[in-house]
């Protein structure tokens, strides 16, 4: 029995070449010319394929038998004789024992794999699985090694022999350009046309291979769509796995070995990794155009390394050829300084000579630090990407201390070594620099004006602020009046009899008239120079352009005229809303006697004068004998709210002498507010007491409820329906009716007496019952205590009505 499933790492089955159906489960078709030339393009495709495997073969099975011979000291022949005898005596067929008599003689990176698939696949089956995986594996690198200077047949020896079995369905081998681009080297499992549109891939252009470039390491996706990154086939597979490997020798990275699976790929198994890194590391024998890796080699100055010493000669800024040191792995472990040209210059003040033959890590080890000096120098190295950078820092060790500077780098690749140019930032030009750039940013232009010589210096900023071309005559001092404005002549003339005459510092503000019809204010400071015998040498100075300044004080100016005139307005408005709402409603009111009631207001204004708010009371003896009663808050602050409580207050005295019940007197006051006074809403209580039967007949209208005090015990009147004013045109209002006892006190009040911002009303309500009802004393003291213990905190007006009942 056979699985109809292929692990990663094991042997292919037998049966046709992957991804193709047997000729018998092919679907019949009809035998015209089109499919029998398909047929017959099919059968040549698989017979190539088949050929180049069986090539691949025959060279792992002739390089097993020049081992024998070399071991054995025989002819070939005899070596081919023992390799069919050891075929019999272990069972193994003739490429499995060749795979093992190389892993045996050259204890490479292959061996290495192959036995650590052994460790770490378990109990099943070890040895058959290590044979397959050997087997692969030296099958695709006889195939590299035989089309070692064709990337295109190589990327094809791969997939055929150690990719497809692994389930890959593709696989491109890109070659990394100095200039930061890819170019397609070699390719195999795509179409033609896909290859041709992916044969260069520009800087800078995120894909997968530029992914595993920039990472320096190998990069799994599982699926391609989902990461976004574009790259060859992503068409053709959008949700397929995709694993990139750099490929490189010596510490360079020489291109990217991009592997593509059709379907989501797996977490693969670390074994599996370490397989697709010694297939790129094969990729990597056939990219590299350098000599083998040879200690005594490389410590030698090579030719192309002695060109780009003789470059760094020649340039003009400081210059470090470098070359890299390897381990006897081949693995980057230093550069060593091969030259530092005759302008270089120590961050340190070291001379070159100290330099020179040094390894970069013991001359500079603060360049070791992450993203530091050394990083860049092994990127640039690996990848062949320059790298160029303007102001970095630079640390080096002086007796144990980091002593910093800042330089301009340049790292570039040349052939096997690298070239580092850095210009460390001169502090005299770095502060004329920032001097330069604090005058252009200051809009200041300098001067010097020679009185012996007659010879006068201006800088660029000066001639830009005068309007002048760079190869004008400059303006003289004493020439100064013709190009200001008339107006300013006489301070002008202060000036110069300052500078000029008394020989001190002196300044001034003028409107400089400039040859295009543009005016600039401007400020011009200027000092003497005095010769050694205390004459009149020359005058130095500057200009500056304040003329954004003396806009900006012109428009501050009419602003604090504005504002002064409207914070007087404010003012007078608020003391007119102030006068009209004392003489209405004074803040100590009298006490109000009315038939069987005592009825005391006390009344609190709002603590700013520009909060003057529309809160007010009412109490009335009408001509039918009732008494009304009524509290109310037009909403908003000044005269708009006070003068909108007058209409509102009067309003409901009018309407109540015509004897309607409240809900009536809040239906038709709520049209009024609606309709007579604009842009007004208020929210108010009103209630009607009889004092022969000591019934009050009361509405509410959006206001909160009257308060009820009988023997100690205090509550709030139910919260009946009722639409605060103006807000519809036509409202009806619910009445209630309640008896009142003798020595029953009932409060009426404005929510500037409870409102708070930190809790709800009716939190605050509650707490206004509880202190009513622990109040003792007469009237007068009970509203004096409920002022006092008021918990609001939202400065508004405040109105409570006490009604004692005789």
């Amino acid at each position: 029995m056979t699985s109809d499933t292929q692990r990663p790492g094991e042997a292919p089955t037998h049966g046709p070449p992957a991804g193709h159906l047997p000729e018998a489960a092919i679907p019949h078709q009809a035998p015209t010319p089109m499919g029998r030339l398909v047929a017959t393009v099919e059968r040549l495709r698989r017979e190539v394929l088949e050929a180049h495997a069986a090539a691949d073969g025959r060279a792992l099975v002739e390089l097993a038998k020049g081992i024998l011979i070399g071991q054995l000291n025989c002819t070939p022949a005899a070596a081919a004789r023992q390799l069919d005898v050891l075929c019999r005596d272990s069972g193994l067929s003739p490429l499995e024992l060749a795979a093992d008599i190389v892993n045996q003689a050259a204890r490479d990176h292959v061996t290495e794999i192959a036995a650590e698939f052994v460790e770490r696949t378990g109990t099943a089956e070890p040895a058959e699985r290590s044979t397959a995986v050997a087997v692969r594996l030296r099958t695709a690198e006889s195939g590299v090694l035989a089309a070692a200077d064709d990337t295109q047949a190589v990327a094809e020896s791969l997939l055929t022999n150690a990719l497809e079995p692994l389930g890959a369905v593709a696989v491109a081998v890109w070659t990394a350009v100095p200039d930061g681009s890819l170019a397609l080297a070699g390719h195999a499992g795509f179409p033609p046309r896909e290859a041709a549109r992916w044969r260069h891939v520009p800087p800078g252009v995120s894909t997968v291979a530029r992914l595993a470039l920039r990472e320096r390491r190998l990069v799994t996706l599982d699926r391609l769509k989902r990461e976004g990154l574009p790259s060859i086939g992503h068409l053709l597979w959008p949700d397929g796995g995709r694993m990139a490997a750099p490929t490189g020798t010596g510490g360079r990275i020489h291109g990217v070995l991009e592997i593509c699976w059709p379907q989501p790929l797996a977490p693969q198994p670390p074994q599996i990794e370490r397989q697709i890194e010694a297939l790129a590391e094969l990729c990597a024998r056939t990219m590299d155009a350098s000599p083998p890796h040879d200690p005594a080699v490389a410590e030698a100055v090579l030719p192309d390394v002695s060109e780009l010493i003789d470059l760094a000669e020649g340039l003009q800024d400081p210059a470090v050829v470098l070359t890299p040191v390897l381990d006897p792995e081949g693995r980057l472990t230093d550069f060593r300084v091969r030259h530092a040209s005759s302008r270089f210059v120590d961050p340190v003040g070291r001379p070159r000579g100290d330099v020179n033959g040094a390894l970069l890590l013991e001359a500079y080890p603060m360049a070791a630090g992450e993203s530091g000096l050394f990083d860049i120098i092994e990127r640039v190295h690996a990848t062949g990407e320059p790298f160029r950078a303007e102001r970095m820092s630079l640390t080096a060790l002086v007796d144990q201390i980091p002593l910093t500077s800042v330089a301009d780098i340049s790292v570039s690749r040349h052939g096997a070594a690298v070239l580092l140019i850095w210009r460390i930032e001169d502090e005299t030009a770095r502060l004329a620099d920032l001097l330069q750039h604090a005058q252009r940013l200051g809009r200041i232009g300098g001067f010097e004006e020679n009185l012996a010589t007659g010879e006068v210096t201006w800088n660029a900023q000066l001639y830009a602020l005068h309007g002048l071309p760079p190869t004008a005559p400059p303006v003289r001092l004493r020439e100064l009046p013709g190009y200001a404005h008339p107006d300013d002549s006489a301070a002008l003339g202060r000036f110069l009899r300052a500078v000029l005459r008394h020989r001190r510092p002196a300044s001034v503000n003028l409107r400089l008239q400039r040859a295009d019809g543009i005016t600039r204010h401007v400020r011009v400071v200027a000092e003497p120079v005095l010769d050694a015998d205390e004459r009149l040498h020359a005058v130095r100075g500057a200009y500056q352009d304040i003329s954004a300044q003396h806009w900006t004080e012109v428009a501050l100016a009419a602003t604090r005229d504005q504002l002064a005139h409207s914070e007087a307005e404010s003012a007078e408005r608020n003391r007119l809303a102030l006068q009209l709402q004392h003489a209405i409603m004074p803040p100590t009111p009298p006490a109000i006697e009315a038939p069987g009631l005592r009825i005391a207001v006390r009344y609190r204004p709002a603590e700013t004068e520009s909060l003057v708010g529309g809160d007010w009371y009412d109490t009335v003896v009408l001509p039918s004998g009732l008494i009304l009663l009524s509290v109310g808050d037009v909403a908003g602050h000044g005269i708009e709210a006070a003068t909108g409580m007058v209409v509102l207050r009067n309003a409901l005295r009018g309407l109540a002498v015509t004897g309607a019940g409240p809900g009536q007197l809040l239906s038709w006051l709520n049209t009024v507010t609606h309709h007579l006074a604009k842009h007004v809403t208020a929210t108010a209580v009103c209630g009607l007491f009889d004092p022969s039967t000591r019934v009050m007949r009361w509405a509410r209208a959006g206001h909160l409820p009257p308060v009820l005090v009988r023997q100690g015990e205090a509550g709030a009147f139910p919260l009946i329906e009722g639409l605060l004013l103006g807000a519809l045109p036509d409202v009806r209002y619910v009445e209630r009716e309640v008896r009142l006892e003798p020595e029953d006190t009932l409060l009426m009040f404005t929510d500037g007496l409870v409102e708070r911002r930190d809790s709800s009303v009716q939190d605050s309500l509650g707490h206004l019952v509880q202190a009513a009802a622990a109040g003792a004393g007469d009237l007068d003291a009970r509203l004096d205590r409920l002022l006092a213990e008021s918990r609001s905190d939202t400065d508004d007006d405040t109105c409570v009505i006490g009604i004692q009942v005789g």
